[in-house]
């Protein structure tokens, strides 16, 4: 009686907890489920020294129809996993060391050729007449296996091996082996839909080079003009880079090509305007790497099927022929590299390691041949395997190798003070210029951020009852700027000193942050002598022994796409020159420019050489001129408003000082660049510039 008195107060309880049913298909649960897992799997599966993006994929077929059902590929996994794929070849494309292509084409055409033809044509005969597959389906497997990703980067990059001869080849040979695996892909998905004829090679080759010459002319011709009037806002620039590879993308799917392969090349269009280690690339990588390309990861992850592992050995004995071919002839291609070059064995061992990392590229290629029928759940299954293995494989031969090569005398080692700049920004008010000159110490420290940029405001004590007040509010201006430094990922620090000399106050904010740099900002709206900033910088510089660089930007700094650098006599015999060339060089390195040097009455070749002491390899031509004047009429003439023109001044008395660098900062805001850095070198301490050389 009781138990039936329970049932009925039970069932008279309203219900307050609906449990769902599976799959789950509301959209708030499954978004919940996707963001708990792009957080869990790779935490998770990273313990076991395998990539995140590994963990996603697993979670991804636990997770999916074929696992526990918890997911259903609905729509809008469908269309976030398509928009991850998009935007994950945009950021291959972004990420590409060009400048270490153009350090040394010919080695990085030679690895990249050999390390695709050789596992592209064994793999294609292997898929065959030993997996059975059809040849285009074949073809397009070995190219996912025949190209790479450089898994194992972080780890030379620990090493201070990443100048190495054989690692920039590695790194300049993925442009060709990306992009050869894109064209196999463009021309086998055209044999599926229309066959094999003549006319199909014309119609992929055509479409191909309108696509890679109107991405190639527009994108940075836009990207330019938009980075320099219309950036007001950071998040603008972000939509902008969006809107325009998704725009290549669907150029691409009008040409009739896959749209990641619009997506790549809209990468490589706007891989110089931006700079590593910037604001902007560090929201794109941001949102992809939290967002969309875990979808995709998780998408595809979805698509693969346990149980045609478990139910036979086909998809075991796919995965072990892909693996053994992909191992067996990316080894003999780094071999044969290797004895072309006259590459060491433990040289040739790290090309292997690193040229043997697959990752979602491979899955993105792969997922494309699923959809369109080249290939079956097997397939899918094995590349999946075929991640895991190399995901283990690669760092683990890298390491190895590259540990004992990093001890081997060959490289040059990279000091913390010379890799990652402690940099003081003066600010005296808060404006664009600003911001400007921030993105440029950003772009000064590279891909290094342990070390913060310090942002000073200097306070003059006139008023007793109103200084800390003045104080705080500077600190709270300041703190504005820490928003940009979240976004590009460099702890930017707010400092305040009460100084009745501005320029004390600045000298003493370098001390006390122990900087290795100061960078201050000049208006140039008038003469420099003018200006109580140009005072105030004057005085640093008799005051401060430290490197100082004045700037003028009159364009955003990633839209450069050359640096003229104006030498004076003898500043190659200045204390600080090797610092000075450093950062120059640097600063063309993360730019993406290319050094165009002017010598005044000096030796090109003397120069060329001691830059070639310099550890970072820039692009740089050198060339005399005879006078001052001479100088002008040049720039005058070369010069455009998307170059940056940057002269070396030592100060008034020092070696290689010359009474004509006292206009140089007003003719070179009369330009038409106008925008300059003057980079005034570190006055003693010559000892310091041993840091900066490559050990021989």
């Amino acid at each position: 009686m009781r138990s039936s008195t329970l049932e009925q107060s039970l069932t008279a309880v309203p219900q307050l907890v609906s449990v769902p049913s599976l799959p789950l298909e509301e959209p708030v649960l499954v978004f919940t489920v996707a963001l708990v897992a792009f957080l869990v799997a790779p935490i998770t599966i990273e313990r076991f020294g395998v990539p995140g993006i590994v963990g996603i994929v697993l979670v991804g077929a636990a997770i999916g129809p074929n696992g526990i059902g918890l997911l259903a590929e609905t729509d809008a996994i469908v269309l976030l996993g398509s928009v991850g794929l998009i935007y994950l070849l945009f950021t291959v494309g972004l990420e590409l060391d060009l400048h270490g292509f153009k350090r040394s084409p010919e080695d990085a055409a030679i690895f990249g050729v050999t390390s695709f033809a050789l596992p592209f044509v064994v793999g294609t005969v292997v898929g065959v007449e030993l997996l059975g597959l059809d040849p285009w389906a074949s073809a397009l497997l070995a190219a996912v296996f025949a190209s790479h990703t450089l898994l194992a980067y972080p780890i030379v990059n620990s090493l201070n091996i990443t100048k190495n001869p054989a690692v920039t080849a590695v790194f300049g040979g993925i442009l060709f082996t990306d992009t050869f695996a894109l064209v196999v892909l463009a021309i086998a998905l055209g044999a599926v839909d229309g066959g094999l004829t003549a006319m199909l090679f014309v119609e992929v080759f055509v479409s191909l080079a309108l696509l890679f010459g109107g991405v190639w002319l527009v994108v940075p011709r836009i990207g330019r003009w938009f980075f320099r009037n219309l950036s007001q806002e950071s998040y603008f620039e972000f939509l902008f880079v969006v809107a325009a590879f998704f725009a290549a993308a669907s150029f691409a799917e009008l040409l009739d090509i896959a749209p990641i392969l619009g997506a790549f090349v809209a990468g490589l269009a706007l891989n110089r305007l931006v700079p590593k280690g910037g604001t902007l690339m560090s929201r794109i990588e941001f949102v992809g790497n939290a967002f969309f390309i875990p979808f995709f990861l998780l998408h595809v992850g979805m698509l693969v099927d346990p149980a045609v592992i478990l139910d036979g050995i086909s998809t075991v004995a796919i995965a072990a022929t892909i693996i053994l071919v992909m191992f067996g002839t990316k080894f003999v291609a780094a071999w044969l590299v290797g004895i072309v070059q006259g590459y060491s064995t433990d040289e040739r061992l790290v090309i292997f390691g690193l040229s043997t990392g697959q990752a979602a590229a491979a899955l993105a290629i792969t997922l494309i041949g699923f959809d369109r029928g080249l290939f079956g759940a097997e397939v899918l299954n094995a590349v999946v395997l075929m991640l895991l293995v190399s995901a283990i494989v690669s760092p683990f031969v890298t390491e190895r190798a590259g540990s004992r090569l990093a001890v081997s005398g060959d490289v040059e080692p990279d000091d913390d003070r010379s890799g990652d700049p402690r940099v003081l920004l003066p600010l005296s008010h808060y404006a664009e210029q600003q911001e400007r000159l921030l993105e440029l110490a950003f772009v000064l420290k590279g891909g290094e951020k342990r070390e913060p940029v310090h942002v000073l405001r200097v306070i003059e004590p006139d008023d007793p009852t109103t200084r800390e007040a003045r104080v705080e509010a500077a600190l709270t201006e300041l703190s504005e700027l820490t928003e940009i430094g979240g976004a590009a990922e460099v702890e930017v620090q707010p400092e305040a000193r009460v100084n009745h000399n501005i320029a004390s106050g600045i000298v003493r904010g370098g001390v006390e942050t122990g900087a290795d740099v100061i960078l201050m900002g000049w208006d140039a709206a008038r003469p420099l002598s003018q200006r109580v900033f140009g005072t105030i910088i004057d005085q640093v510089l008799e005051r401060s022994s430290l490197p100082v660089l004045v700037s003028r930007l009159g364009h955003p700094i990633n839209t450069t796409e050359t640096i003229h650098v104006v030498l004076p006599a003898g500043i190659d015999h200045h204390a600080g020159f090797f610092e000075a060339v450093h950062l120059l060089k640097r600063l063309a390195n993360q730019l993406g420019a290319s050094l165009s040097v002017l010598v005044v009455d000096g030796r090109p070749h003397q120069y060329e050489g001691l830059f070639e002491l310099i550890e970072t390899d820039v692009p740089a031509t050198f060339e005399s001129v005879d006078s001052w004047s001479e100088v002008g009429s040049l720039l005058t003439e070369r010069a455009d408003e998307n170059d940056l023109v940057v002269g070396l001044s030592p100060r008034r008395g020092s070696v290689g000082w010359h009474p004509q660098l006292a206009a140089l900062p007003r003719r070179l805001a009369e330009l038409p660049p106008r925008s300059f850095i003057v980079i005034h070198p570190r006055e003693g301490d010559p000892d310091y510039d041993a840091t900066f050389l490559k050990l021989k």
